[in-house]
């Protein structure tokens, strides 16, 4: 099949210029009206809601046990902010520009805060209920005890990650009182390893790719009958996770008198890996805006596998190195050569468009944003700043970047990003 696809696609525009690791748009030419995609996803708002509710229950013990959550009353959520000077800067003249500040988020500093939180909660409430442990009428402040760590000890929770994910899943689990176990690719930083290791969990480096990482996760994961495997590329507690933001960012714009309908597009620019966090937030920004909310993903030159998976229609049977891309990237949270089948299947109709970007591209605009703006972003964040130049002509946009990670990243490493 792989073959045959790539056979019949050797003259192919948009294949050769993928192939070619130069900048480029596609306008995604399978989008359908949300009425007809959002059957293939397979969840509904029911789900949304169910997470959200969970999440309101833990809210006692986020709250109690990391101490930067009260100001939250526990719920894990960021702020959005007009940023003038970077559209400025940024020549967008149309429209009214905003960061949706993921990069600020508690507890490990990214978006994954959202799905992979989610995800390890969802797992210890199942194991405590089923045990008899916990109702969902209790106050689950008291899962900050030492009869819960000695009971969630029993059990370990691992994950392949190049980064960020691996931090959220790590972070929370060794705080319940799992044993923590991150599997992380060549391309994780090492400060996320030391962070991790300094909150208790356990990391296994590779020096292959993200793919090697989930790969060796998993296996071992499948020997051990108490081990939990969180699957990045086919978990859909890890996609309600990130579905929930969807929700909440409509119910911040309602707040602040922000309109969106046809006069008033949202326009949103999600950095992709393997996709399961810029998925699950654009479902649910399209249960929260439906048609009205136009969700552009963004990747590195050589990293497009989103992109790719979806036009072509092979979704994770094939990857960027199969075209002759290496896959490497400073955008670790992006290193990613095979995307989610699951999340390409499920928002292949939803998404407007795709765009990859240079990692010199990055650096630059790292740059542009922590001068005007003051903001710390990693590389990786930034991918969403280069799409806005896509949409510029648009009358009344409302133009929302979603800046992924970069709060937790150390002076010294941001310093040298800087320069």
């Amino acid at each position: 099949m792989l073959t045959e696809t790539l056979n019949s696609l050797q003259q192919d525009a948009v294949l050769n210029q993928l192939r070619s690791a130069t900048p480029m748009f596609w306008q995604n030419t399978k989008l359908a009206s949300f009425k007809d995609a959002a059957a293939d996803v397979g969840l509904t708002q029911a789900d949304v809601d169910a997470a959200m509710a969970r999440l309101q229950r833990f809210a006692p013990y986020i709250q109690k046990v990391f101490p930067e959550t009260q100001g939250s009353n526990g719920i894990i959520e960021s702020e959005f902010y007009r940023t003038e000077q970077l559209q400025k800067a940024l020549g967008i003249d149309k429209g009214a520009l905003y960061i949706k500040a993921d990069n600020e988020l508690p507890i490990s500093g990214s978006i994954k805060a959202r799905g992979g939180i989610y995800e390890v909660l969802q797992y210890a409430e199942k194991l405590a209920l089923d045990h008899g442990l916990l109702s969902i009428d209790d106050d689950y402040s008291k899962l900050d005890s030492e009869p819960f760590r000695d009971f969630f000890s029993k059990y370990s929770v691992a994950v392949g990650s190049t980064g960020n994910l691996g931090l959220s899943i790590g972070i929370m689990s060794a705080k319940l009182g799992f044993k923590a176990q991150v599997h992380m690719s060549s391309d994780a930083k090492q400060w996320k390893k030391d962070k991790l290791r300094a909150n208790g969990v356990e990391v296994f480096e590779y020096d292959g790719d993200y793919g090697q990482a989930v790969a060796s996760g998993r296996q071992q994961v499948e020997q051990d009958p108490y081990g939990y495997f969180v699957d990045d590329e086919n978990s859909k507690h890890l996609f309600l996770g990130y579905a929930v933001a969807g929700i909440r960012l409509k119910q911040q714009f309602d707040k602040a008198g922000i309109i969106i309908d046809k006069q008033h597009p949202l326009y949103v620019y999600l950095p992709c890996g393997v996709g399961g966090g810029p998925g699950g937030v654009t479902f649910g920004l399209k249960l929260a805006f439906g048609d009205h909310v136009h969700c552009v993903f963004a990747e590195p030159v050589q990293s497009p596998c989103m992109l790719l998976g979806i036009y072509t229609g092979l979704h994770d049977e094939i990857s960027v190195q199969d075209i002759g891309l290496s896959n490497h990237t400073i955008a670790d949270g992006l290193a990613v050569g095979r995307a989610s089948g699951f999340v390409g299947q499920a928002l292949q109709r939803s998404l407007t468009a795709f765009y990859t970007v240079e990692d010199e591209e990055l650096n630059r605009l790292l740059r542009v944003v922590h001068e005007t703006e003051g903001l710390k972003l990693e590389p990786s964040a930034c991918a969403g700043l280069a799409g806005v130049q896509y949409f510029k002509d648009i009358d009344n946009a409302r133009h929302l970047v979603w800046a992924t990670g970069g709060s937790m990243m150390p002076d010294a490493v941001f310093a040298e990003l800087l320069k």
